[in-house]
């Protein structure tokens, strides 16, 4: 289990590397513009500019952004480890790679892609200060539903199987799933405080570069912890 826990997070770090590359690359220009229009707003309403910063901008996007995503990486490919130790030859029963592709597609979709269908990230000048706590907090609701909403798919997934099929059995557990995040999304209070002035373009091109970082991070995750576990099942066949 050490080895493993080992492997993800070597997985994770690397992972979090290229993460760290696209966001610099892709996502820190659309902050750049979000924040010169956060400050362009402050200073035509109040005159004056706002408060001085704790840390500066460039250490923001360079350090700052790099430990923040080695971190956080490092913690899923952890995390990621552990998934792989519970799933592999309990309820899948594949290669160690075709195992991590098919946990790093499952995490990505239910602990990112559908909060974020329901609640996407949003640049600086984009949400009202007072309700950044709400907010963190509907998030997390979603993230947690959309975990239960996935345990309960693959438990009821299993006790169909016998009776169903393999393929059916799937399609059952896909469905209940489906239906338990669409109730929980409907019921979960909308939040919309997009200033109507803000740029769609800029807005609509974070968000895709917020969704890529997630991506990148969660594939090179699968594909590194794969290779991995791979390499060593060779080495014990030698």
């Amino acid at each position: 289990m050490g080895a493993l826990l080992v492997r993800g997070m070597i997985a994770g770090l690397i992972a979090s590397l290229l993460a760290f590359a696209f966001a610099k690359v892709i996502g820190e220009p659309h902050i750049d513009r979000a924040i010169a229009f956060e400050e362009a707003a402050q200073s035509h309403a109040h005159g004056a500019d706002g408060e001085p910063e704790l840390v500066s901008r460039d250490v923001q996007a360079s350090t700052g952004l790099l430990a923040g995503v080695a971190l956080y990486g490092t913690a899923l490919g952890g995390l990621f480890a552990l998934a792989y130790a519970f799933v592999s030859g309990r309820l899948l029963h594949l290669s160690p790679r075709s195992t991590a592709l098919v946990i790093a597609a499952i995490g990505f979709l239910a602990l990112y892609f559908v909060p974020y269908l329901k609640y996407p990230a949003n640049p600086p000048a984009v949400g009202q200060g007072e309700t950044i706590a709400y907010r963190t907090q509907l998030y997390f609701a979603m993230v947690v539903v959309s975990l239960l909403a996935l345990t309960i798919a693959v438990s009821f997934g299993r006790q169909v199987f016998q009776k169903f099929g393999g393929w059916n059995a799937s399609m059952l557990g896909i469905g209940t799933y489906l239906l338990l995040v669409s109730l929980a999304a409907f019921a979960l209070p909308a939040i919309n405080e997009v200033p109507e002035t803000f740029p769609a373009d800029l807005l609509w091109n974070f968000r895709l570069a917020s969704l890529g970082t997630q991506f990148i991070l969660w594939a090179a995750i699968g594909l590194l912890f794969g290779w991995l576990i791979a390499l060593d099942h060779e080495r014990v066949a030698r």
